[in-house]
C-alpha cells in the first residue's frame, strides 16, 4: 500500500472518529454548548461580559463586533 493511501486512510478515520464523538456527546448532553457570552449562565455568574458591550470595541462602520453580535457604537 503506498505512503500517501496510508495517510488518507488514517486523516478520514481520525476526522471521522471526532465527528462520531462530537455526536455522541451532543446526543447524550442532548444540547448544544453553549459558548455565547451573553447566553452562557457559567460566564454570566463568573462576570465576564462582552467587550463590545463594555464600550471597548469600536468600528469605523456599523458592523457587528465580537462574539456577543452586538451592534458597534
Amino acid at each position: 500500500m503506498p505512503n500517501w493511501l496510508l495517510i488518507i486512510l488514517i486523516s478520514v478515520s481520525a476526522v471521522t472518529l471526532f465527528v462520531v464523538g462530537l455526536s455522541l456527546s451532543l446526543i447524550v448532553r442532548g444540547r448544544h454548548i453553549d459558548s455565547e457570552i451573553d447566553t452562557n449562565p457559567n460566564m454570566k455568574r463568573l462576570g465576564i461580559t462582552c467587550t463590545a458591550k463594555d464600550g471597548a470595541a469600536t468600528c469605523e462602520d456599523d458592523t457587528v463586533c465580537g462574539d456577543c453580535q452586538s451592534p458597534c457604537k
